[in-house]
């Protein structure tokens, strides 16, 4: 039984439409398509299958750019006596693939998504040109000339660093051919890209305290979005003996260094922003792009990196920004070893996020009890307000040892009242 899907394509008769499925799948990693085939994996056959053989052929050598002859295969088959075409499409170099007659354009230019092919956006059709020809954005001339310096100037000058002409061409913001490059862009106070920050009250997005939007030069961003975030990262003190011990609710490395990765590490092809949320409990960072091809969330843990923009890394390692390349996630997560959750690093095919919880954020551990309540009632009746528990938090609330808690906790979960999550230091509990 024949279906459609990522790879694969279902044409009962050869027509014209046929040019957009091949496009998608030139620039999606390749596919077949299969003529003489209904939608509903029905073989109907056709008539004529030499004609049909030749009106494809020139259908993939006119009707579609760059030139895909080499990348497609057409053959014949026979299936219970009926004649079908099978064309495979293979994942073909020169991309964006596009139609002839609509050009470089969403218009022109398909993607496979599932099992149907969808138009391109303008800043993915920007993004394959420039994967294809292998020149990172960077370094890539920018469209934009009449450029100004004044903040990289100013922190140059600060850092006891020289600013020439020569200097900015060693740095590649000037290239070979005297002009500004997107890294002279990204640097300049006309930078286009910006960073959203967004403080809540409580622990979702539904009621904003602050809200912010960072622009000019990169460099100017990290440093002004570093002390409006520094603002709401409260210290919590504790009296330990004769010392008192402040502890910020972040660790202060890991909130700066979450807002250089997302810069440093981010895909300038896309034009959105980087976003920033602030919660009572936690911190968010948003950037676009993803991972650099080949790499995994596994490599980062491991303390392997591969950084995308490396004349900007460069920039800012010169400004002692960033202590050396690529140790920036796995100092993250050393910074939280000793406190009970953990950074999470998460990323899609377009995005990249860093996820920090608050160290001083405590649930609402004086809900009033009835005394009356057992001790695991009072557990449950503690969850339905706060969602979850640890350990830690039963013994404070039941006043009981540490060995009490772990055997009122394992009863619990005996008896399908409670389940646990995680596991070790960052085990907790949640209802069944």
């Amino acid at each position: 039984m024949y279906k459609e899907d990522e790879y694969t394509e279902l044409k009962s008769i050869l027509t014209k439409d046929i040019k957009k499925e091949i496009v998608a799948f030139a620039n999606s990693g390749g596919g077949r398509i299969y003529i003489g085939i209904d939608d509903d994996g029905n073989i109907v056959g056709l008539d004529n299958t030499k004609n049909d053989i030749e009106a494809l052929s020139g259908m993939i050598k006119d009707g579609i750019k760059s030139d895909l002859t080499l990348y497609t295969h057409i053959k014949q088959e026979q299936i219970n006596n009926k004649n079908i075409i099978i064309l495979e499409i293979l994942n073909a170099p020169n991309k964006p693939y596009y139609l002839a007659d609509k050009g470089l354009k969403s218009s022109g230019v398909y993607l496979r998504s599932g099992n149907t092919s969808v138009p391109a956006s303008d800043e993915v059709i920007k993004k394959l040109i420039i994967d294809s020809q292998n020149i990172p954005f960077e370094e890539i001339p920018s469209k934009h000339q009449n450029l100004h310096f004044n903040y990289l100037i100013a922190l140059f000058k600060e850092k006891n660093i020289d600013v020439n002409k020569n200097i900015l061409k060693t740095l590649k913001i000037i290239n070979l051919d005297e002009m500004y490059t997107n890294l002279g862009l990204l640097l300049s106070d006309e930078c286009p890209f910006s960073i959203k920050c967004a403080i809540f009250e409580g622990k979702n997005d539904i009621k904003f305290k602050d809200r912010k939007e960072f622009t000019g030069s990169l460099l100017k961003q990290v440093n002004d979005v570093n002390d409006y975030l520094n603002i709401y990262n409260k210290i919590s003190s504790d009296i330990q003996g004769l010392e008192r011990i402040d502890t910020r609710d972040y660790p202060e490395y890991a909130l700066r260094e979450s807002i250089l990765n997302a810069i440093i590490h981010r895909d300038y092809n896309y034009s959105g922003s980087i976003l920033v949320s602030l919660y009572d409990d936690h911190f968010e960072i948003t950037s676009l792009g993803g991972l650099v091809k080949g790499l995994t969330i596994k490599d980062l843990y491991s303390g392997v990196s591969q950084t995308r923009n490396k004349n900007l890394a460069n920039i800012f390692f010169r400004l002692h920004y960033v202590e050396s390349f690529g140790t920036g996630i796995k100092r993250i997560i050393q910074s939280y070893e000793n406190y009970n959750e953990k950074p999470i690093i998460s990323s899609t095919e377009n995005t990249f996020k860093v996820t920090l919880y608050n160290v001083n954020y405590k649930e609402n551990n004086n809900i009033k009890l009835p005394s009356s309540l057992s001790q695991e009632e009072k557990i449950v009746e503690y969850l339905k307000v706060n969602n979850k528990i640890n350990r830690n938090i039963v013994e404070k609330l039941l006043g009981i040892s540490s060995t009490r808690a772990k055997i009122i906790l394992k009863n619990m979960i005996n008896n399908n009242i409670i389940k646990s999550m995680n596991n070790g230091k960052n085990t907790y509990y949640v209802l069944k």
